[in-house]
């Protein structure tokens, strides 16, 4: 499953900063940010946001398509991969596993860390 997403913006300038219009993304969300990079930065924060718990993702309106209401706002894309940002933005979950009782104490005299080892098998396996 493909899961880098670009997505057109619309900048707005602001006295400070710019808002940034993204229509695609449930009926159009706004963000801002003090900066031209930072207000990009946010839109792909807030894109990340809104479709973190989705497996199906709104399709992105084309560049062209998009029309501007105000002459000095600005058209962009921004782009995301969903998989690094639910890695980035991940919780912790407790869970328990069952696993042979020889391994836990070959794990214990090598100072192994259960959790970590699961992780990287799970990433190894499914990423």
């Amino acid at each position: 499953m493909e899961n880098k997403l670009i997505y057109p913006v619309i900048l707005h300038p602001e006295d400070i900063g710019y808002s940034v219009e993204i229509p695609d993304i449930n009926n159009g969300i706004w963000t801002q940010g003090d900066s031209m990079e930072e207000a990009l930065e946010m839109a792909v924060d807030a894109i990340g946001s809104m479709l973190i718990e989705e497996t199906n993702y709104p399709t992105a309106t084309p560049l062209k398509d998009i029309k501007l209401e105000n002459e000095n706002d600005i058209k962009s894309i921004v782009s995301i991969d969903m998989d690094n940002y639910r890695k980035k933005v991940s919780k912790t979950v407790r869970k328990n596993v069952s696993i042979p009782e020889y391994l836990i104490q070959i794990g214990k005299d090598n100072n192994v860390n259960f959790s970590e080892v699961l992780t990287q098998a799970l990433e190894k396996k499914f990423l």
